[in-house]
């Protein structure tokens, strides 16, 4: 089992992944292990109130995926680093666990599953795959643009840039979310991670359909949900996953958006409860 210890610095405890690099999580509750894998410009802090949640049922792991808070990095990045930073959390966890994950942080997880890494059950919020031709998906050249503009310094511009070209929030939002310094400075801090949650998508938002032989291997049981809000691209990514892997299913949950793990997390807590109970 891998050994985590405790930090005396307040940032939880840490577990050393395949390459040596320290990641850093939070553990609470008791029963069934459950780790929660984080979406693109989020850290631990924006699934706290789920993971406490959570916590009242299963063992919790909520952990800054490696770039972000507390955790570590290394030089060369690649998606495959990431599950294994998974694997080192379900080890620790007992070696098995089920797995939670909201947008990219849902294909993260995916890809941990695909790969072998011990998951009993995958609960997914709203993977951001673009499967029908006429959704919008990111630029093409997405991947290019943000590593120029982190290459500039321009931190704050990748975050708008990534904030509206591909989550399509309209700019007076994000005007508005500059004006609150603490919020922005934290996504700023976490713009240097957007190219890994780019590679974790891979060529799965250009508009075709999802590569069956890559997802198929996934045959734990697993739950996809959607929220009734958000636009109907999400629910066709989400249905055309559903219908690869082995033992998936499809839920929407009325009155959320794509924002419901950070905004609504007693609405979406008990959809995760009841399905990895079981």
């Amino acid at each position: 089992m891998a050994t985590a210890r405790k930090q005396s610095d307040g940032t939880g405890a840490r577990v050393v992944s395949a390459d040596g690099t320290e990641i850093a999580f939070e553990q609470s509750g008791r029963g069934p292990a459950v780790v929660l894998v984080a979406s693109a410009l989020a850290d631990r802090s924006d699934t706290t109130k789920l993971a406490a949640l959570l916590a009242q049922h299963f063992t919790v792991i909520n952990y800054d995926r490696r770039g972000r808070g507390a955790s570590g990095d290394a030089e060369v990045y690649a998606p495959d680093r990431e599950v294994e930073d998974i694997a080192a959390l379900v080890e620790h966890a007992g070696g098995s666990a089920s797995l939670f994950g909201s947008s990219s942080g849902a294909v993260l997880a995916l890809r941990a599953a695909a790969a072998g890494v011990n998951v009993e059950r995958l609960a997914l919020y709203e993977p951001p795959f673009v499967v029908a031709e006429g959704d919008d998906g990111p630029p093409r050249d997405l991947a290019r643009q943000i590593t120029a503009l982190l290459a500039e310094g321009r931190r704050s511009d990748a975050v708008k840039y990534f904030m509206t070209r591909v989550q399509g929030m309209p700019g007076i939002a994000v005007f508005f979310m500059k004006l609150m310094p603490k919020m922005w400075a934290n996504l700023t801090e976490l713009a240097g991670t957007l190219p890994y949650d780019i590679a974790v998508m891979g060529d799965t938002q250009q508009g075709k359909p999802l590569d069956a032989e890559e997802w198929k291997v996934v045959a734990v049981p697993t739950r996809v949900l959607t929220g009734g809000k958000s636009p109907a691209a999400f629910r066709r990514g989400a249905l055309a996953v559903t219908e690869i892997l082995p033992q998936a299913d499809h839920r929407t949950l009325p009155g959320l958006n794509h924002g419901a793990v950070v905004m609504a997390p007693k609405k979406i807590a008990p959809h995760i409860i009841e399905f990895i109970k079981g």
